[in-house]
């Protein structure tokens, strides 16, 4: 069977920056396994693996608009540690979500503690970077009707009701 929408796709994967460094990584894991078709992974790495098939290996260099966008300076805000709760110890690399104008869930990351403020950075860690994707396919099945009403893979690596 070959990837395509609706189809449960299990996958090892190492991910580096430009540099080569690794940024993440499927090895000495589970694979990942997703829905593919329901933007569950970044869209420049499913377009990649649409049509491929179990024992194929894709290497696609994901530029930041198909990965996680470019970095926009306007989602940096500095606020006051006051503003944080009371209990909370910030730390760089720290994700906090906030709610936005719409009542949405909004990820912000912590990138800089000083003692009366707090940078706050709404752009995804990996945005603006090229994401060097290596990746070997695991497995590809159908995807049963309640996977695809609800939008997830049920089972081993996916969610369990």
């Amino acid at each position: 069977m070959k990837i395509g929408k609706n189809t449960v796709v299990s996958i090892d994967y190492t991910l580096k920056d430009d540099a080569g460094e690794v940024l993440d990584t499927s090895s000495g894991n589970e694979p990942l396994t997703y829905l593919h078709g329901h933007s569950q992974i970044v869209e420049g790495l499913e377009r990649a693996l649409e049509g491929k098939g179990v024992g194929d290996n894709v290497a696609v260099a994901v530029p930041p608009k198909e990965g996680y966008g470019e970095r926009n300076a306007q989602k940096v805000m500095t606020i006051e540690r006051a503003r944080l709760p009371s209990d909370l110890e910030p730390e760089v690399g720290m994700q906090l979500a906030a709610e936005g104008p719409k009542g949405e869930v909004v990820p912000l990351w912590i990138t800089a503690v000083a003692a009366a403020e707090v940078t706050l950075d709404g752009n995804h860690p990996m945005a603006g970077k090229t994401l060097h994707f290596t990746v070997d396919v695991r497995s590809v099945r159908q995807a049963s009707k309640d996977e695809m009403q609800h939008g997830h893979v049920h089972g081993p690596g996916g969610h369990h009701h």
